[in-house]
């Protein structure tokens, strides 16, 4: 199980392929709506698609990405990608840090620097951490799985597999979106090496008894799932059950693949109703990028697939901390959660950001991280 360098590198020909498909779009008439209900509004999806084409720098934008250590290697038949920054500070903590869909590694380049080497940005060195950055099988540049089994618990037990591998027989692990239930399942059945976990999105259901007695975040929280399961939850229940066939299209358009994630980014930032109010186009870009490049519109679909019919809720013993932001998709709160983690040693209830929470607020999800780990360190 050997670790090879790695470095992200695009062929040139790739990047003509993907401006002449641009530039080939068939797009489908206008919505009749004068707002995001309906979808990405129609103007906005050709501006992006005409400055992806003619202003969008891939090289340059991948130049932040390759500033960073870049690894592959090989656990149980499928190469995963990650990023290993290790701190110059000698006892730094190792920290895994987990995406999502429709996210990638780029949600946290804005956070390695500060979380490796607290002091270089103005930081106290007792908040080092080793910090490894995996892209999800079948996400990014890690390998697409060729058979079933790579749900949640298989990840988590191949990123404990990695940990490991680079000699961090204790580690903490942070996540949101299925970065979030794959470190709740390294905490619940990893705990021999896993020292605590931080989660921005952590998914416990309301209690019986507290339903007679809900807090206003409560009913927020039950008013903000409803409003998913009407008007936000197509997408996975599309990729939960038939990954494949959306595949295709995503795998052909490049504009189809931009439109499918970032409604997403609309719906699910703090933006005060537009994506670039609080990410660049740019740093949209470069997130679909990792998505379209290497062709996984289907394979990280199947995360969905994989994992929705076995979801997991069993209790999780190891040290919990939890940052909860206004905009999240589902917002436990801490009574909620205390029936499923056990051991909660932090818990902060934010003003504001979003579902991104190292993309959208980088110095606000670095304090939580640091914050949520001196309890455990």
């Amino acid at each position: 199980m050997s670790i090879e360098s790695f470095r992200i590198e695009v062929a040139e020909s790739d990047i003509t392929d993907l401006v002449d498909r641009l530039n080939r779009t068939r797009w489908p008439n206008e919505e009749v709506v004068d707002d995001w209900s309906q979808g990405l509004p129609l103007s906005y999806a050709k501006e992006v698609c005409d400055y992806w084409a003619s202003t969008y720098d891939w090289r340059a934008r991948a130049a932040l990405l390759n500033q960073f250590p870049q690894f592959i290697t090989e656990i149980d038949g499928v190469d995963i990608h990650f990023i290993h920054v290790e701190s110059p500070v000698a006892d730094a903590k190792p920290l895994v840090l987990t995406h999502g869909w429709p996210g990638s590694i780029v949600e946290f380049q804005k956070v390695i620097g500060p979380l490796s080497d607290p002091e270089a940005h103005g930081g106290d060195a007792g908040d080092a951490f080793h910090v490894v950055c995996p892209s999800l099988p079948g996400y990014g540049f890690s390998g697409k799985p060729t058979e079933t089994g790579w749900g949640v618990e298989k990840i988590a037990a191949t990123w404990d597999k990695l940990m490991v591998k680079l000699g961090y027989d204790s580690y903490f692990a942070q996540g949101g979106d299925w970065g979030s239930m794959v470190t709740t399942a390294l905490g619940a059945n990893h705990g021999d090496h896993v020292a605590g976990i931080h989660l921005n999105m952590p998914i416990a259901p309301p209690s019986a008894e507290s339903m007679e007695d809900l807090t206003p975040h409560e009913q927020a929280a039950l008013a903000s799932m409803e409003f998913y399961n009407k008007w936000d939850s197509g997408y996975s229940k599309q990729q939960s059950t038939r990954p494949q066939t959306l595949g295709y299209g995503l795998a052909d358009s490049p504009m189809g693949q931009c439109c499918w994630i970032l409604e997403k980014f609309y719906q699910w930032t703090d933006c005060d109703g537009h994506p670039e109010n609080v990410l660049t186009r740019d740093e949209l870009l470069d997130n679909v990028m990792l998505y379209w490049l290497p062709g996984t519109g289907a394979s990280s679909a199947r995360l969905y697939w994989e994992s929705f019919s076995n979801l997991n809720l069993d209790q999780v013993a190891v040290p919990m901390g939890a940052s909860i932001f206004p905009k999240e998709i589902f917002r436990t709160s801490q009574r909620w959660a205390e029936h499923r983690f056990t051991n909660i040693v932090y818990w902060n209830q934010l003003e504001r950001g979003g579902h991104f929470a190292a993309f959208e607020l980088p110095e606000v999800f670095i304090t939580e991280i640091r914050n949520a780990f001196r309890n455990m360190r």
